[in-house]
């Protein structure tokens, strides 16, 4: 007899179980070899999914067959010693049990199902921000959800490699942990965690999770610290360089550094090779006395450090300074060449009286003082060292344009149909342009580049330079010849002799050669000589052997 009030959920199954077992059979039956089956048999089946279940009894009087779970179902046909049943919303582990009568007897069977799930969650726990080399790296994965736990593993990877597995266990969330020495190689490599549900042994697949990946940075710092390369003393407002190197630093690319020259951050230049770092950086003091350089590397959260001192000096001058730095050719030009107390000044070559005292130059301007440079030196002596300065000055002197004669030839005498550069050069401040142009076509000839020469470019020609300080003209003959025929025609009369001259020599020399093999021939088989008499003009054979 079946109970009237209904139960819970969760012991639905066991009571229907043990009611069937102990009330419903029939005395005598428990030995029996029941026919009664049910399909799928133990299935496995994913959370919320859907089951169609067959009950069947191999029975000719089969009755009254049902199937009893805590699962909704639905009866989608029946026939003879069968009936199916659709289940929906299978979320957790569940018995079902098939009953049906036959010959009056009846018989029960039993079918276990499983749900499986994915992990809702695969983490892997964040990673130091800096990892030292050497030391060892605890990996941690988080698990949550999944099911069945007895057939869920957990990997963790260093990109595809793995690192260790182990089960999932029965926690929630459940944790694995795995540990592994740090090195240079792990700097910039991925890992990750990964769950694997093997449900195969159950005819599904093996079913993966992974997690997402997180990248490890891994370090080495020296012991030692930074070189830091600065000169003993310097000038004020005057740069100079400052060079600090660390080696031993690994990634060298990614490590902080820092100058500074005092209170004042220094804008340097950071350059890695391998596993040293050289930063590089100007400085300037701004006033005298001694400043204090720092140099600071930071990686890993670990920084090393250096300082030096650096003695500021002042140096004032040399200052070069012309009255008129653009003359008028004609005009009177002064150079002067000061510096500060204590410093000595030359100027190009001609010291000053003392030190502290200026040097002056004086001199009269032409064309050929044009872009002339004046030289000061200043010589300082700091803490026993002597330091110099040099400054230096261009003097640009307005004059007229002015052509070469001697690069312009005034007569030229040139061949029709050949090539020629008229070469013509003027000089001047400002620059002058030079162009000639032939008296009466006012036909302009090019000056400086290879032209072909014609005929009608004979003729005189006026070459003028001009520019915003005058003009200056020359007069140039251009005399252009044609080609002589009758020149042309002995030159290849005697081309023609010359080469019958030299066949003629070619055959006669043949011609000898031949007569001179008919007349001495050389045979092996004979060492005989003729004994007859030789007959006027004959040849006379020899046979040798």
């Amino acid at each position: 007899m079946m109970p009237s009030g209904p139960l819970p959920r969760a012991c639905w199954t066991s009571f229907i179980s043990l009611l069937l077992v102990c009330c419903l059979l029939p005395p005598g039956t428990q030995g029996q070899e029941f026919q009664l089956r049910v399909e799928p048999q133990n299935p496995v089946v994913p959370a919320g999914g859907t089951l169609l279940v067959n009950c069947s009894i191999v029975c000719p009087s089969a009755e009254l067959i049902s199937l009893e779970t805590s699962l909704l179902k639905e009866s989608v046909g029946s026939g003879l010693g069968w009936a199916a049943f659709h289940l929906s919303n299978v979320t957790g582990d569940t018995q079902l049990l098939c009953s049906g009568f036959c010959n009056g007897s009846q018989m029960i069977a039993f079918s276990n199902i499983t749900v499986y799930r994915f992990p809702e969650r695969v983490e892997l726990a964040p990673l130091p921000r800096w990892q030292p080399v050497g030391e060892h790296l605890t990996l941690r994965c988080m698990v949550s959800g999944g099911a069945p736990r007895d057939h869920l593993t957990v990997v963790l990877l260093r990109e595809e490699k793995e690192l260790g597995r182990q089960p999932a266990g029965k926690g929630e969330p459940a944790e694995v942990k795995v540990t592994v020495p740090a090195s240079r190689d792990d700097h910039g490599a991925n890992f990750s965690c990964r769950t694997e549900l093997d449900l195969r042994s159950h005819g599904l697949g093996l079913f993966q999770n992974s997690s997402a990946p997180r990248k490890l940075r891994t370090f080495a710092m020296p012991v030692t610290p930074p070189r830091l390369v600065v000169p003993w003393f310097s000038e004020v407002e005057t740069s100079w360089p400052v060079d600090c190197t660390l080696d031993g630093l690994f990634p060298a690319s990614e490590a902080q550094v820092q100058l500074a020259l005092g209170d004042q951050m220094l804008n340097a230049t950071v350059v890695s090779h391998g596993d040293t770092l050289t930063a590089t950086a100007t400085a300037k003091a701004e006033q005298e006395g001694t400043q204090e350089i720092v140099c600071n590397v930071t990686l890993g959260g670990e920084s090393r450090e250096t300082r030096e001192n650096v003695k500021a000096y002042s140096f004032q001058g040399p200052n070069l300074t012309l009255r008129e730095p653009n003359a008028t050719e004609g005009t009177t030009v002064t150079v002067t060449c000061a510096a500060g107390p204590r410093v000595r000044v030359t100027l190009d070559g001609v010291p000053a009286a003392a030190p502290g005292q200026p040097a002056h130059l004086q001199l009269n301007a032409t064309a050929k003082d044009d872009r002339r440079t004046f030289f000061c030196s200043a010589t300082l002596e700091v803490h026993g060292v002597i330091l110099h300065r040099n400054r230096s000055v261009q003097l640009r002197v307005l004059y007229g344009p002015k052509i070469d004669r001697a690069k312009c030839p005034q007569r030229l005498t040139w061949k029709d149909r050949t090539m020629h550069i008229l070469q013509c050069q003027a000089r001047g401040n400002p620059n002058p342009k030079l162009q000639c142009l032939q008296e009466g076509s006012m036909f302009k000839v090019p000056v400086g580049i290879p032209f072909l020469v014609r005929l009608n470019y004979s003729g005189t020609y006026y070459c003028q330079a001009a520019s915003s300080r005058g003009t200056d003209i020359l007069t140039v003959m251009m005399d252009v010849q044609g080609r002589d025929p009758i020149a042309i025609t002995i030159v290849l009369g005697v081309l023609t002799i010359l080469g019958l001259v030299i066949l003629a020599a070619a055959l006669v020399y043949v011609f000898g050669v031949q007569k001179r093999r008919d007349i001495y021939h050389v045979r092996q088989s004979s060492t005989r000589l003729p004994l007859a008499p030789k007959q006027p003009d004959e040849a006379v054979a020899v046979e040798l052997s």
